[in-house]
């Protein structure tokens, strides 16, 4: 069977866009938003920090206490919500995600102390692990298969861009209403978002932006689900290979990007005595080249599948493309040049955001949509715990040691464990059997 055949076969013959719902890009576009606001919520404190470590008072410790309490919620949020959006639905769930967390974002007003803080990063980090689940499960319904690494890789630059935009808006917020204004006016922000959310967005089943012969287009490389198919279980998950292709690629390729999230500003400082503000330009670099990896990994698969490559190849030499991108980061910690060191940590961060765009649609490439925020949560909901582990162990050998290498040596290699965890797991890129 010609690569061609094995295309069609699968359901991934390209057919017209002209035949699918323009709306789906709106859809793109509010999970964009969504995941934007996502970001700026969770980065609000630690651009405060400074502000509030003087007026409250908290130590450095303490400090870590509040970051864990938001990882530790964030990871047992995402078992649950996966689960209550694949039973309420999307609409439904990722609304009341987003009004949890947009609640708490601005409950952090009210807080006086480490415990009321530590309170606030609480709730955030429950309605924040919401915000994956949905958009993924948004996704397996509005877009087809070949599109799908595309449009996740499109919402995905979100989380870049509120990390671009946050520390623009947040000092001027904080200098005109002060930091209780600040993590106000964002938790608004979210609220807002919601109004245009539950207006505007319907299944395609039952959009009115969708014609007959588009939802045809839309469905028509999808088996169908039996009338009395049941609900989808734990136990049902955890039996296949693919679940855990799915976990341990997670559990090896997420914490990196906390790790950069929360190490880079510190590495910048340590390594060439960069003060944030000017080493605020550099992480603008990372950051924006991470945003066209984003881009790229969901087009890249989508060109191949066109072509005539089967799923499988497409999806995993994307996802090799990305190991050999981030394999220089071993030896960052080496380089005395700080925009060679930049222009190579932006390619690292570039190959995590593709790789998290064709990650994603793994889950809907080789489970039903019925299952797609379960699985979501769980894979997500492991990676997190591991991202806990990671911070721990990166501490200590920084303490230890005062170098670097270790953390970057890590980082390098990750996504090489994670793609062979998913290709011994994984090697067809065959749907499992529900």
């Amino acid at each position: 069977m010609s690569s061609a055949d094995s295309a069609v076969e699968l359901g991934y013959a390209p057919a017209g866009d002209a035949d699918l719902p323009s709306f789906r890009w709106t859809v793109c576009a509010l999970l964009f938003m969504a995941t934007t606001i996502n970001y700026m919520d969770r980065q609000v404190l630690g651009l405060l920090a400074p502000t509030l470590q003087h007026e409250i008072g908290w130590s450095e410790l303490q400090y870590g206490h509040i970051v864990i309490a938001f990882q530790s919620a964030y990871a047992i949020g995402l078992l649950a919500c996966g689960r209550l959006i694949d039973r309420w639905g999307t609409r439904r769930g990722y609304a009341f995600a987003i009004v949890v967390w947009s609640l708490a974002a601005a409950a952090h007003a009210l807080a006086r102390t480490v415990a009321g803080f530590s309170i606030a990063r609480f709730a955030l980090g429950i309605g924040e692990s919401g915000n994956f689940p949905a958009a993924i499960k948004t996704v397996a319904e509005w877009f087809p298969k070949r599109e799908r690494a595309l449009a996740t890789g499109l919402f995905n630059c979100g989380s870049n861009i509120g990390a671009i935009i946050a520390p623009l808006i947040v000092p001027p917020i904080a200098y005109y209403w002060g930091w209780q204004g600040t993590f106000v006016v964002l938790g608004a922000a979210g609220l807002v978002w919601v109004f245009f959310w539950l207006a505007l967005y319907r299944r395609p089943e039952q959009s009115p932006f969708v014609t007959a012969s588009q939802l045809a287009s839309l469905r028509a490389d999808e088996v169908a689900v039996a009338p009395d198919a049941g609900r989808i279980t734990w136990i049902h998950l955890v039996a296949h290979k693919q679940t855990w292709a799915y976990c341990l690629q997670g559990i090896c390729a997420s914490p990196i990007g906390w790790f950069y999230l929360f190490w880079l500003p510190k590495f910048f400082h340590e390594r060439y005595g960069l003060t944030l503000s000017k080493s605020s330009g550099l992480l603008a670099v990372t950051y924006s080249m991470s945003l066209l990896g984003g881009v790229g990994g969901g087009l890249l698969p989508a060109w191949l599948l066109r072509r005539g490559s089967s799923l499988n190849f497409s999806r995993k030499f994307t996802l090799l493309l990305c190991v050999l991108m981030s394999l220089p980061m071993t030896q960052v910690d080496k380089i005395n040049n700080v925009w060679f060191a930049t222009i190579l940590i932006g390619l690292a961060q570039a190959s995590l955001q593709a790789w998290a765009a064709n990650a994603y649609t793994m889950v809907s490439d080789l489970f039903p949509r019925r299952a797609v925020a379960s699985l979501v949560g769980l894979g997500s909901a492991l990676a997190s715990a591991a991202a806990i582990l990671l911070a721990e162990v990166v501490g200590k050998v920084l303490e230890k040691t005062g170098s670097y290498g270790i953390p970057f040596l890590i980082a390098g290699l990750s996504l090489a464990v994670a793609w062979s965890c998913i290709h011994l797991l994984a090697p067809r890129w065959e749907a499992a059997e529900l």
